[in-house]
């Protein structure tokens, strides 16, 4: 009887530590969002859109104010919609701007939301005009090398 009752606490047990490690696996890799607050969905559209995932984080001043909701590619305008859901405590106006970057140098791409200066704010189903969009690390070295060797080749530059 003893060693029944010893095998039930040590299974409940392992079962909440299991439970606590997948919830921070979850956490962790962004898939498991436990915010309450209601939403309003806007919108922005980007030309490139580098690495940035659904659920990728919305901040502003470094705080989360949103998540993204989906990602979809316009064939109309060939560019990418980003759909975001912002927390309906937070407010911006409507001439705020949104770029893509990136949680130190190799880390996660998130969007970052600066606030405008006009009186009226975003509502839903908004679409925000002014964005800037993912900086490319492989372009960015491209550019270096081809502006390295473009120094390198012109005419006034050579040895005797």
């Amino acid at each position: 009887m003893q060693r029944s009752t010893n095998d039930v606490w040590v299974g409940l047990f392992v079962l909440l530590g299991g439970a606590s490690i997948l919830f921070l696996a979850m956490q962790a890799a962004n898939l498991l969002n436990l915010s309450f607050q209601s939403t309003y969905r806007i919108e922005a559209r980007f030309d490139n859109i580098g690495g940035l995932k659904p659920k990728a984080a919305v901040k502003s001043s470094g705080v989360v104010v949103g998540r993204v909701e989906s990602i979809t590619f316009d064939d109309k305008t060939f560019q990418a919609r980003v759909s975001l859901a912002m927390e309906s405590r937070y407010r911006f106006p409507k001439d705020s701007s949104v770029k893509i970057l990136t949680s130190g140098l190799l880390g996660d791409q998130y969007i970052g939301i600066e606030a405008g200066a006009d009186d009226k704010n975003l509502a839903a189903g908004d679409l925000i005009t002014t964005t800037q969009s993912a900086i490319v690390l492989e372009n960015l070295i491209g550019q270096f090398i081809y502006n390295k060797s473009a120094e390198g080749a012109s005419p006034g530059t050579e040895k005797k």
